[in-house]
């Protein structure tokens, strides 16, 4: 996580291609393995356990499947066999500064020019985006608003037009960039889909993004928990193992509940992305708002049972509060998912 890359290159390269893991829910016919979202989920969960520093999130949950949700046959069959076989990175572009979440909110804009596609505009909060070989822009066509006229583009990372810069974030263990689009030009060819709408994909793609991040946040709760009752049998005080105190078996025990019902939240969810049901957007919200309240509870209680040690470089406690602290908002925050499912079954605000 000190590296310049933020990740370890050697690592990363064993994790594609001596595990294979980079190909799990690309299809075979685009060089992939073809399985389904449960799995995936449950390699998530142990890369959230461990804190795995790589671009495998931004990479596959992201950007891949933005392409699958978005891109013609021929540019799956351009642009997924890398991806699947690790050999290039890439991440999906869509937040901007001072703008939510929402797809609406997008004000980069794309531009046809003499054949060409041209982009003006900011993202910010982009996951690996200093790093990435492939950027995956989220843009709208100039006098655009809404959901109306939003394009995904395939760009290089390193274009002429593009500039990246890393930022300074809470959580270490996950890299952000913020990426500014001045003029960069790219062919025709990588607006995604051609000239559909590519709102719906968008959407689709950061919903099964959530469901990851969802599962990550159960390995990272269910770690807390590991920890906490590890130390709680090893650290004594006024004699006896703190653990034997009622109030430290407590918080052990509200963490298991956290922890098992965010996990049936999340392969629930997980379930849904890999038969297409159609409550996967409430779904997706379900988890990602029950996850991250589990997770950041989990090592909140966590640091309470190890006490001061547990801001110490000896623990990874903290490292797992900041990485829980920041996946909460990231693609949305507990509140905004929970106001999402209020729309969905009708008990939203009336406007």
């Amino acid at each position: 996580m000190e590296s310049d890359l933020g990740y370890d290159a050697d690592v990363w390269r064993r994790v594609a291609e001596e595990m294979g893991w980079t190909a799990i829910t690309v299809p075979e016919e685009h060089g992939g393995l073809g399985l389904g979202y449960v799995e995936l989920i449950a390699l998530l969960e142990e890369m959230g356990a461990h804190l795995l520093c790589s671009p495998f999130f931004a990479t596959i949950c992201l950007a891949t499947n933005a392409l699958l949700a978005a891109a013609s046959e021929e540019q799956k069959q351009d642009l997924l066999p890398e991806l699947a076989a690790g050999s290039r990175t890439a991440t999906l572009a869509w937040t901007e500064p001072g703008r939510a979440f929402a797809i609406g909110d997008t004000a980069t804009v794309v531009r046809d020019d003499g054949g060409d596609l041209v982009l003006d505009g900011v993202k910010r909060h982009v996951l690996d985006g200093h790093t990435a070989d492939l950027l995956i822009v989220a843009a709208r066509r100039p006098g655009s608003s809404g959901s109306d006229g939003i394009r995904l583009v395939a760009i290089p990372g390193d274009a002429p037009g593009v500039s990246r810069a890393p930022l300074p974030t809470l959580d270490q263990t996950r890299r952000q960039a913020e990426i500014r689009f001045e003029g960069a030009r790219v062919p025709a060819s990588a607006l995604l889909g051609g000239d559909a709408e590519a709102a719906p994909g968008l959407a689709r793609a950061l919903d099964l993004a959530a469901i990851a991040l969802a599962a990550e946040q159960v390995g990272g709760a269910a770690r807390c928990l590991e920890m906490s009752v590890q130390y709680a049998k090893e650290r004594v005080q006024f004699g006896r193992a703190i653990g034997s105190f009622q109030a430290i078996k407590h918080k052990c025990a509200d963490m298991l509940l956290r922890v098992e019902s965010a996990r049936s939240a999340a392969y629930y969810a997980g379930w849904a992305a890999s038969v297409d049901d159609p409550e996967l957007a409430s779904l997706a919200s379900l988890a990602k708002s029950y996850c991250s309240d589990a997770y950041f509870h989990c090592a909140a209680d966590s640091i309470q049972i190890h006490g001061g040690v547990g801001f110490t470089w000896e623990y990874d406690v903290h490292l797992h509060f900041k990485r829980a602290k920041s996946s909460e908002v990231l693609l949305g925050s507990p509140v905004e998912h929970r106001e999402r499912i209020a729309e969905h079954i009708g008990l939203g605000a009336a406007k």
